[in-house]
């Protein structure tokens, strides 16, 4: 996963990167009790104590690892690194940004504020015997980086934008609490899709003297493994020749 997130990091935080290593690593990282693949989705975020008009709405996309922790048990632990993570907040009034022009110009807009986040999920999980599960664990972040997006409508609407870079506004580290439920396709070697909420128990905010802003995410995921299921096909027919021959 180490290496993963390296050379992830190394030539950038996008989808085509991640395909072509899930391609290249895939393979070779699953095992009978470690399944590996691209974990995505779509994010609807929020943040507490702003006056906001709407939830900041993006895509999630990195890689996930599920290590099977007792197969009689049926618990997992699931984790990885998600490499493309927003979170923030739309529809924020807009402020002065020490600039008579931009201050005049987008004094009627909006502000959306996003949160670029690098994420990792530590999640037990449970699977029930008809492939649904329950999930619940810690979440930890690194913050990439901080806009404030003013938006101001001169012919159409919102035609008119300039971004405020606020990231030395803002703590490089979060964490809080993740829960979700889902269910695996293809009896337990599929797919896996599902609902995940995230609520933050850490002030985003450097040095915030009023009210605790924190980060809140529901998320709708689907979890799409690399040659998992092929190998657990092939393993439950080896393990069933190997009972017939004795």
């Amino acid at each position: 996963m180490l290496v993963i997130g390296t050379v992830s990091i190394l030539f950038g935080p996008n989808a085509n990167s991640q395909v072509v290593i899930s391609l290249l690593f895939g393979d070779k990282l699953n095992s009978e009790s470690i399944k590996f693949g691209l974990d995505g989705g779509f994010a609807y975020s929020n943040l507490s104590n702003v006056n906001s008009s709407d939830n900041h709405r993006g895509f999630n996309l990195g890689f996930y690892f599920d290590f099977d922790l007792n197969e009689k048990s049926n618990l997992f632990l699931h984790t990885g690194l998600m490499l493309k993570s927003p979170m923030g907040t739309d529809g924020l009034a807009p402020y002065s940004l020490d600039n008579a022009g931009l201050d005049s110009t987008y004094k009627n807009g909006t502000v959306n504020r996003q949160l670029k986040y690098i994420n990792v999920p530590l999640l037990l999980r449970y699977k029930f015997k008809n492939h649904l599960f329950v999930e619940a664990g810690p979440m930890l972040g690194v913050m990439v980086k901080a806009t404030d997006v003013f938006y101001a409508t001169v012919n159409e609407d919102k035609d008119q934008s300039y971004k405020n870079n606020v990231t030395d506004q803002f703590n490089w580290f979060d964490a809080g609490i993740q829960a979700g439920i889902g269910y695996q396709l293809m009896k337990g070697n599929g797919m896996n899709i599902g609902f995940r909420y995230y609520y933050g128990l850490m002030d985003v905010v450097k040095d915030n003297p009023s009210d605790s802003q924190k980060n809140s995410s529901y998320n709708i995921y689907a979890s799409i493994p690399i040659g998992a299921g092929e190998k657990a096909k092939a393993k439950k027919e080896a393990k069933a020749k190997e009972k017939q021959a004795q």
